[in-house]
């Protein structure tokens, strides 16, 4: 029964023999997982703690008969192994320590097996050195402990508190001027969500956005951008256009004047001056996007942004009975973790479902395979289209800021000149 080493296999006898003396002891374990323990112990504490859940009492009796429901409890010793733990464990006054031994043997036992797992993954069959990260990344995760979060009063925290006070603001702007004034700016550690139904300009406004951010906040970091839909080219073609006022479509078909050719270089010597790093390749994986950025802040220090266009055309895995939305819950439950531990923006683009299309205005509800997306994002912009709001010099687009955890809700109109690939805000009529 005991594959561990007897240290820790006592400490897990230890803890659990606690509990059975003072079921109390359960709050004081909560950071402990069941994977913590040894198999059959697992079973004993998984018993526990839904005994517990019941407000049923935890004691040598309860746990005998809720454990011969799903399993023999003479499998491993009957209720003399039972009163065996209780008698490792005089007193519940230690058992914080023995809780401590149980999950750092665990750990580092996980962190042996992973590392065969890893091993394994050499003779597997990966289309990309970048799948192959992906995967092996995905088995690190696993040996990281789930946080559990601590309780603290105002005395505990008031330091923190003060210093969090003394801290300058930091938002970033993007180079929108009314949307900055309101808003102050893109909020670091944020989940933005940006969503549309095509043709709305989505990424157009995304790439100004992004030159926006470069150039109104030089000491902000870098940009990192994700295009799984376009080459590197064509967002720099929408770029160029942007900044210089050439129609997009005389640089797509490459027929420029001189004049218009000394244009494009001078504003391609600009963009080379700022921080931005553009990868296009189809179906990145959030893995891959947390290993690059976390290289990149080594490397520069600071990001100011990553951007995803977009996120139904990721590569999402799909556990077994798990919904596409829930999968996409997953990735977006990640990218919000991305943007706290980079300390960074995370501007997703996300698609809008058909049935958008029959109602007069936007709702949450709309974003395409929704899930948890509303929930983790800290903003959620739709941009849409009202067929009674025109304007002679382009298309009017309906900038509805439809969720702002720390900003509020708001609507601007912008107009969009797509022949240069350009969005200015308008005055309210």
């Amino acid at each position: 029964m005991n594959s561990l080493s007897d240290h820790s296999f006592q400490a897990e006898q230890s803890v659990l023999g606690a509990v059975l003396l003072d079921a109390d002891v359960l709050d004081e374990i909560s950071f402990l997982e069941e994977r913590d323990f040894s198999p059959s112990h697992a079973e004993i504490l998984k018993v526990m703690r839904y005994l517990d859940e019941q407000n049923k009492p935890v004691d040598l009796v309860t746990v005998t008969t809720e454990y011969n429901h799903f399993r023999r409890l003479d499998q491993i010793g009957g209720i003399d192994y039972l009163v065996k733990l209780v008698d490792a464990c005089p007193t519940t006054a230690n058992v914080k320590h023995y809780a401590k031994i149980v999950r750092s043997k665990a750990i580092r036992k996980r962190g042996s097996d992973i590392g065969n797992q890893i091993a394994e993954l050499a003779h597997a069959d990966f289309k990309t050195d970048e799948e192959y990260f992906s995967a092996a990344e995905v088995l690190l995760d696993k040996m990281r402990p789930q946080e559990v979060g601590k309780m603290q009063s105002f005395k505990e925290t008031k330091e923190r508190y003060l210093k969090h006070l003394k801290q300058k603001v930091s938002t970033i702007l993007s180079g929108m001027k009314s949307f900055d004034t309101w808003s102050k700016g893109l909020g670091r550690q944020e989940l933005f969500v940006s969503a549309g139904r095509p043709s709305m300009g989505k990424t157009a406004l995304l790439m100004q956005r992004v030159r926006g951010i470069a150039e109104h906040n030089p000491s902000a970091g870098c940009i990192l951008v994700y295009s799984q839909e376009m080459a590197d080219n064509e967002l720099k073609d929408r770029m160029i256009s942007n900044m210089t006022g050439i129609p997009f479509a005389r640089i797509k078909s490459k027929a420029l004047s001189e004049k218009e050719e000394a244009a494009v270089l001078k504003a391609y010597e600009q963009l080379e001056q700022y921080l931005i790093f553009i990868q296009d390749s189809a179906g990145v994986t959030i893995q891959e996007i947390r290993s690059t950025a976390r290289q990149f802040k080594r490397k520069y220090g600071r990001i100011a942004m990553i951007a995803v266009d977009y996120l139904q055309i990721m590569s999402i895995p799909q556990a077994k009975n798990e919904s596409r939305a829930q999968a996409i819950g997953n990735v977006t439950t990640t990218a919000k973790r991305i943007a706290r531990e980079m300390d960074c923006n995370f501007m997703m683009l996300s698609q809008m479902s058909r049935e958008s299309e029959n109602k007069k205005k936007p709702q949450l509800s709309d974003l395409k395979e929704s899930s948890n997306i509303e929930q983790d994002a800290d903003v959620v912009e739709f941009l849409w289209h009202d067929s009674g709001d025109t304007h002679q010099n382009g298309k009017v687009v309906q900038q509805f800021i439809a969720k702002g955890r720390n900003i509020g809700i708001n609507e601007f109109r912008l107009l969009f000149r797509g022949w240069k690939q350009h969005f200015e805000e308008l005055e309210d009529e």
